[in-house]
């Protein structure tokens, strides 16, 4: 039965996989070409600073729209747009800018269409494979997050090799390669089979979640996990070329690169063995070792011992956002579109509060990262707590 599903939703899988891939690439990209759209375009350091923002606060606005849009127009419809936007807004980085006179704007233009493909990815992939009748919802949960690890080694490592080969004037060409997957994906997604979250008019509405205290558990979990992780995924480059004083290129490889790595590793690892391991005590353990890893990286005097806490760091990580959604979703089988869109919001909450928190920790201590670095240690400590809370009331229902 297990070999006849995994057969069956083959398609579906891989559609869901090469989803989180497009996630990563249009997550990215991008930043990858700043300085050449500081060079080309003239945009200033402040202006790019928007283009993260601009992509961000698109996907929270997607997060919450997704809950009445998904649910009237269908999953089908909904995660072909998302492959389609992104396809649109990655291809038009590459022609866009020219057709506005001021080029930032037709940046940002492209970044809102892909990201409102990447906020409908966030949302509804991990419902799609939660739908697919695979034995072990948690260990499927966990492979389908590494694609996103691995799309975003594939776009930095992919990418970089382009330049090399083909020079940076080239970039609008490695633009429309990336739009590629995507638009790959659409013939995925429009053929694979995609079953129902729960039964039509049985799933909670945001109202009633919202209104369930242990919900508000769950929420705050997802937020310390998306914390966790974005804060050193985003920190990782400058902290080690600034802090730890290593070449750039290096220091991206075995920073931002080993990071990804690692964390991708950890969802594979526990995908793969997940079935033999409670996941709430795996969570316990890597949000201790996360609570390690930021203390090493932020303490260290010695390089090495700085980027071995960074890529220990990204293996903590790991689980801790496939496995939230796995612990909710046991929780509160009923939860529907709208758990799986307010979960997406916590998490991307949580990207967006850690990293600002080690930038102004970092200023108020005279630009000094690592005590920036340091102060991300609360959000695997909060995490933890948040597994422990959720156990206790496992254990009760149990009863």
């Amino acid at each position: 039965m297990i070999m006849s599903n995994n057969k069956k939703y083959g398609k579906t899988k891989l559609a869901c996989y090469l989803g989180f891939v497009t996630q990563a690439i249009s997550a990215n990209f991008a930043p990858l070409l700043f300085i050449t759209f500081h060079k080309e375009y003239g945009v200033s350091f402040s202006q790019l600073a928007l283009i993260s923002v601009v992509f961000y606060v698109t996907q929270l606005i997607v997060d919450l729209a997704c809950v009445r849009i998904a649910d009237k127009i269908g999953y089908r419809a909904c995660i072909v747009v998302s492959e389609v936007t992104s396809a649109v807004g990655l291809a038009g980085l590459a022609f866009a800018p020219e057709l506005f006179s001021n080029k930032l704007a037709g940046i940002l233009t492209c970044v809102v269409i892909y990201a409102v493909g990447s906020g409908l990815i966030e949302v509804l992939c991990s419902p799609i494979i939660e739908a697919c009748p695979f034995e072990n919802k948690s260990k499927m949960m966990s492979l389908l997050h590494s694609f996103y690890c691995w799309g975003a080694v594939g776009v930095i490592v992919g990418s970089t090799v382009f330049f090399n080969v083909f020079g940076m004037a080239n970039w609008r060409i490695l633009a429309c390669i990336w739009a590629l997957i995507p638009l790959f994906n659409v013939f995925n997604f429009s053929t694979c089979p995609i079953e129902p979250i729960v039964e039509e008019g049985k799933g909670l509405k945001m109202t009633q979640l919202l209104k369930m205290k242990k919900f508000w558990v769950f929420i705050i979990l997802m937020i310390s996990a998306g914390a966790s992780e974005v804060t050193m995924a985003q920190w990782a480059s400058a902290f080690v070329e600034s802090a730890l004083n290593v070449p750039k290129a290096w220091g991206d490889l075995a920073g931002p690169c080993g990071f990804a790595v690692f964390m991708g590793l950890a969802r594979v690892l526990y995908g793969k063995f997940g079935e033999k391991i409670d996941l709430t005590i795996f969570m316990i353990i890597s949000g201790t070792l996360c609570f390690a890893s930021y203390l090493l990286t932020a303490l260290a005097n010695i390089p090495v011992m700085g980027l071995i806490g960074c890529m220990a760091c990204g293996f903590s990580v790991g689980i801790m956002w496939p496995g939230s959604i796995s612990i909710t979703s046991k929780a509160i089988p009923t939860g529907g579109t709208a758990m799986f869109a307010l979960l997406a919001l916590a998490g991307d909450v949580g990207g967006t509060v850690g990293p600002a928190v080690v930038g102004n920790v970092s200023q108020l201590a005279d630009n000094n990262l690592k005590s920036g670095v340091l102060a991300g240690i609360g959000f695997p400590l909060v995490l933890i707590v948040c597994v422990f809370l959720a156990r206790r009331m496992d254990k009760r229902l149990a009863k």
